[in-house]
This record gives C-alpha cells, sequence and structure tokens, in this order.
C-alpha cells in the first residue's frame, strides 16, 4: 500500500502538471506573432532569469521547480537551488581556462551531478559532483583521437551511458555502474554498422535519452537518413530505425529524443543553419522506436529540444533558436507559444518545465 503523504504528493504533482497544460493551451490558443518573454514577466509562459553570463547553455537537468543545473560553452556549469533567482557558478576548475564545451548534464539531486565535455580526443570528458559542484573529479577522458563524445543518460543514480561518434564503422558506447565515478567502453557486436556520414549532434544534451531501467535511444543525422536506434539492455545491442525527419546532409538530421514511457516517444530536428527550411521537423512513435510517424503539423523550423509535461500523456514542448512549440496531442500537431531562442528544455515531476540557450539564456516555465 502506497504511504498516505506519497499519495498526497502525486495528486498535487499530477494537479500540477494538468494545470501547466492548460495554461499552455491558453496560450497557444492568445500568443501575438513574435510575443517574447522576459524578466519579470507574470504571464503564462518563459521567463527568464538573470544568469550573469553570455554562455550557450546546451545542457541542462532540471530536478526540481527549484533547483536545475546548466552547463554550456566556456567550460560553465550553473546551478540553481531557488527556482532560477540566483545562479551559482559552480564551474569544474581550468574548465574556463581550456574552454571547455559542456554539451550535457545530468544531475541526480542538488548535490550530484555528472557533466559531459565534447570535442575531439581529449577535450571529451566527464566529471562528477558530489557536494553541489564546490569540487568535481574527472572520471573519465577520451584517448582515441577518433572519437567525439555527444550525449550521455542515466537510467537511475548508478547505471548510465554515454555514446560517441562512429569509431571503425559503430558508435561507440561507454557504460557506468557507479552513477559516473567510472566508465567503460562496451562491445560494439550488438552495434548495427553506421551510414556513411552518419553521426549524432552534441546540440541538446537529448541525443541519447533513456526510459524505464533499460530502455535507451540513440538519435543520428549527416548521412543519406536520420535514424534512431534503440537498445532494450542498457546498451549491449541496438536496432536501427529511420526516422521521417529528413537527412542527406551533414546539418541535418533528428537532433533530440524524448520519451514518456518506454513506448511512446517524440523525435525532432531538422537543418540547423539559419534561414534553411527544415520541413517534417518533428516525428512521433507509439511503439518503442520501431516506426515512426510524421507529425501532420509539425513546428515550422528547426527544433534541438523536445520535453514531455510531467503527468500528462499528450502534452510536450519543443525548443529551437527561433522558438517553443507545444502539441497537446502527443506530437501529431504544433503550436509555437513564443519567440525566444533556446537550445534545450526540461520538465520535473513536481510540474516545472526548464529551458537554456544561447547568450546565457536560462528560463522557466510560469
Amino acid at each position: 500500500m502506497r504511504p498516505k503523504g506519497k499519495t498526497t504528493r502525486l495528486m498535487a504533482w499530477g494537479l500540477c502538471g494538468a494545470v501547466l497544460a492548460a495554461a499552455l493551451v491558453t496560450q497557444a490558443a492568445q500568443a501575438a506573432p513574435g510575443q517574447r518573454h522576459g524578466p519579470g514577466d507574470d504571464r503564462t509562459g518563459w521567463t527568464l532569469t538573470e544568469t550573469g553570463t553570455d554562455a550557450r547553455f546546451r545542457g541542462l537537468s532540471a530536478v526540481s521547480r527549484r533547483t536545475a543545473w546548466a552547463a554550456g560553452s566556456k567550460g560553465t556549469v550553473l546551478r540553481t537551488s531557488d527556482g532560477g533567482r540566483h545562479w551559482r557558478d559552480v564551474s569544474p576548475a581550468g574548465a574556463a581556462e581550456a574552454a571547455m564545451e559542456f554539451r550535457d548534464i545530468e544531475a541526480f539531486d542538488a548535490r550530484r551531478a555528472v557533466a559531459l565535455a565534447i570535442g575531439e580526443g581529449e577535450a571529451s570528458r566527464v566529471f562528477r559532483t558530489d557536494d553541489g559542484g564546490a569540487t568535481w573529479t574527472e572520471s573519465f577522458r577520451n584517448t582515441d583521437a577518433r572519437a567525439f563524445y555527444d550525449c550521455l543518460t542515466f537510467f537511475d543514480s548508478r547505471h548510465g551511458l554515454a555514446m560517441s561518434d562512429p569509431v571503425d564503422g559503430r558508435y561507440r558506447i561507454l557504460s557506468t555502474a557507479d552513477g559516473g565515478r567510472s566508465w567503460n567502453v562496451l562491445p560494439t557486436a550488438g552495434m548495427p554498422a553506421a551510414q556513411a556520414g552518419e553521426a549524432g549532434f552534441a546540440a541538446s544534451g537529448q541525443c541519447l535519452v533513456s526510459s524505464g531501467p533499460k530502455d535507451v535511444w540513440l538519435a543520428t543525422g549527416g548521412a543519406a537518413t536520420a535514424r534512431v536506434l534503440h537498445s532494450a539492455d542498457r546498451g549491449l545491442t541496438w536496432t536501427a530505425t529511420e526516422s521521417t525527419i529528413p537527412a542527406g546532409d551533414p546539418a541535418r538530421g533528428v537532433f533530440g529524443l524524448a520519451f514518456r514511457d518506454r513506448t511512446h516517444g517524440i523525435a525532432v530536428g531538422g537543418d540547423y543553419r539559419a534561414g534553411q527550411a527544415s520541413p517534417d521537423a518533428a516525428a512521433v512513435t507509439g511503439d518503442g522506436g520501431r516506426t515512426w510517424q510524421r507529425s501532420t503539423t509539425p513546428p515550422t523550423a528547426y527544433r534541438s529540444g523536445v520535453a514531455w509535461v510531467p503527468h500528462s500523456r499528450s502534452t510536450a514542448l519543443a525548443v529551437g533558436p527561433t522558438g517553443t512549440d507545444l502539441t497537446t496531442d502527443g506530437g501529431r500537431t504544433w503550436h509555437t507559444v513564443d519567440t525566444g531562442s533556446y537550445d534545450t528544455v526540461d520538465c520535473t515531476q513536481d510540474g516545472g518545465c526548464w529551458a537554456a540557450g544561447e547568450k546565457g539564456r536560462i528560463a522557466r516555465m510560469n
């Protein structure tokens, strides 16, 4: 039997998610062209917070409505524990001087987090903190010049994976069983061959995502077709499926994934180059990624990040440099609700949604 206190919290969280979803629907109907939200704006939508930096944040991990972590350019990692009113610079020592590019971060709570710096060879590194970012330990440094790590994900507080672009024709997967304190390269026997020119995009920390204790998905682009790879055994064996998002160019493909359970998922992407058309920039699956269907009304432009609104079976947000889109039917149709620039988005179980992007932009949903 579930404890009464826990039942009450779950009911409250569910109501919070429902209220947020309803408010977003209202905003979608009322939003004026070119609408943009800024600090102090009390309307429903994104409210920018003061970060004190111009770093670009493509890594974002929301713990709750009050606590979130962001990781970005110039070796910058920030953390808030008061809903974004104040951000603390908790960057690893020496990261700014080394101009590290943090593109993903996964936080377990206000004190524990794992961050990924990307790049060729030794530029790809993983760091872990257990004291809120006061100190960090480098737990992995890539020594293979052919590898380039893009994203990481965790199934729980102990088990996680990180992925690299193909090495010797197959994606390389790192695995941890101790919360990111140590990492091992998994065998590639169960990994399908990569297409010519295929790679992942380190654009939002969402090219590798998980749901439940064992399922994980990997997004690709740059090749003739954009694919989504799926593993049901924590990365030991994989199957590959073509998505409906166009590729055929190094700048096109699937950039972000979100699964609300092991079967229902959304993929977003397009062409990241400014001014380039991005038709069919979203797709949905109801069978764990075995098949994908085009969104009938996709976002109007490239989108790099996507997240399900908590405690909703049909509401999700997608973000990109030209705006935020909302779906209330599981990803089949999308409507623009904000025109601010964001690269990534994340929502929490207590009804909080956050977004982050260029020029130090981090916002939370009212």
